[in-house]
């Protein structure tokens, strides 16, 4: 295959990712417009030939989440409309992700409607990093890679030589994730019992696992609103923990999640770049490594047609 067969676009969500991960891949990114009508209403053009090439649309669906959906879909019916080969919707943050089930008498799985209004669109398939949840990947009829960010942050924890580490999981339902970390960081494993009050709070109940006199990171996939991971410092600090640090894949942080962050005991909490922090939620307390360089290998790969599966993390079979 021709390396300029290979285009990558950006919607509004975040560009910067998308000038990095083409950064990676020494290729200039893709020429589209996409602003608004008067009224709101989207408005997309490509300026470039799409005819035959292979097309990678890099539109992670953060807040506000509606907006950048939206722009996803119709940059694919764009794109599709011009005769391009193939599409691959990189969303390395899944909207939507939190709505998996059906919990509880009349709602919606709002993560299968999300996946098929991408399918439906014209996506031939999805690139995306660290689900919510593994059944998710079921909810789409075409190829979808998921990717890991497990080794960015191992890379990351190395460099701070952290004694007596111990991996924690703020749930019970984080424990594969958890597990898999402290396998690859060769450390303990410990897991926060708790008990949800409802929708908006969690009461903590005990530390199952040894972290009395340990360095702890706590391991999830995302931070939306911070309670439950604040809750879980508390209660490390509580159990005779040293110092607490937190790694999460996507940074939501939503509502009052700096606010809490910034009162809490946590050293720093460690995120990546697949939702974009806006200058007012920055804070010395959060430090953000870059997933552009695992993003470019994967679209690389997926281009040149060989395995991805090589940059998938096993221990989390």
């Amino acid at each position: 295959m021709k390396n300029n067969d290979l285009l990558i676009f950006s919607g509004n969500a975040n560009p910067e990712l998308a000038k990095k991960i083409c950064h990676n891949l020494k290729t200039p990114l893709g020429d589209a417009e996409v602003d608004r009508f008067n009224d709101g209403e989207i408005r997309t053009r490509i300026k470039e030939d799409v005819r035959g090439r292979d097309v990678f649309i890099v539109q992670p669906t953060c807040y506000p989440v509606n907006e950048n959906l939206m722009e996803l879909l119709i940059l694919i019916d764009a794109i599709k409309r011009s005769s391009a080969r193939r599409i691959t919707a990189v969303v390395p943050y899944y909207g939507y992700s939190r709505q998996d089930r059906k919990d509880r008498p009349r709602v919606p799985i709002t993560a299968k409607l999300a996946a098929n209004l991408i399918t439906v669109a014209g996506a031939n398939r999805v690139l995306t990093m660290d689900l919510h949840a593994g059944q998710i990947q079921g909810f789409f009829d075409i190829p979808l890679d998921n990717l890991f960010a497990v080794n960015v942050f191992m890379d990351y924890f190395e460099h701070k030589h952290l004694p007596n580490l111990v991996v924690v999981s703020p749930d019970v339902g984080g424990m594969k994730m958890a597990r898999a970390y402290a396998k690859k960081f060769k450390a303990g494993l410990a897991v926060v019992d708790k008990r949800r009050i409802n929708d908006k709070e969690a009461e903590v109940m005990n530390i199952m696992g040894e972290v009395k006199g340990k360095n702890v990171c706590l391991i999830d996939d995302l931070v939306a609103t911070a309670g439950t991971l604040v809750e879980a410092v508390a209660a490390l600090k509580n159990a005779g923990a040293k110092k607490v640090f937190a790694a999460a894949t996507h940074p939501v942080l939503s509502g009052p999640a700096i606010e809490r962050i910034e009162h809490s005991e946590l050293e720093e909490l460690i995120v990546t770049d697949t939702i974009p922090i806006p200058k007012e939620k920055r804070t010395s307390r959060i430090k953000v490594v870059s997933v552009a360089p695992l993003l470019a290998k994967a679209i690389d790969r997926i281009h040149n047609e060989a395995s991805v599966s090589t940059l998938f993390d096993k221990v989390y079979l």
